[in-house]
């Protein structure tokens, strides 16, 4: 498994470079959507990341909840696999 910081380190890393921002806009308080500038497609595209990157489905139900950029760490970390 992997740690909360490596956790951190590597989403901060993979969306600053695949939504091609800096990586410092990226905090744990920061909001996805606007950081990211989320439309339905990108929202597509970071389901579509934790998934091959962590092997973690998000339901569309998590994914509501999922706000700040501190949750999806917090459920990245309880939903990895061992």
């Amino acid at each position: 498994m992997k740690t909360r910081e490596q956790i951190i380190a590597e989403i901060n890393a993979k969306m600053a470079d695949v939504f091609e921002i800096d990586e410092a806009t990226i905090t744990p308080e920061a909001t996805i959507s606007e950081t990211l500038e989320l439309d339905s497609i990108s929202l597509v595209d970071l389901v579509s990341i934790v998934h091959q990157d962590y092997g973690i489905k998000i339901s569309k139900e998590d994914l509501t909840q999922i706000i700040t950029f501190n949750n999806l760490y917090d459920y990245i970390e309880t939903h990895q696999k061992s």
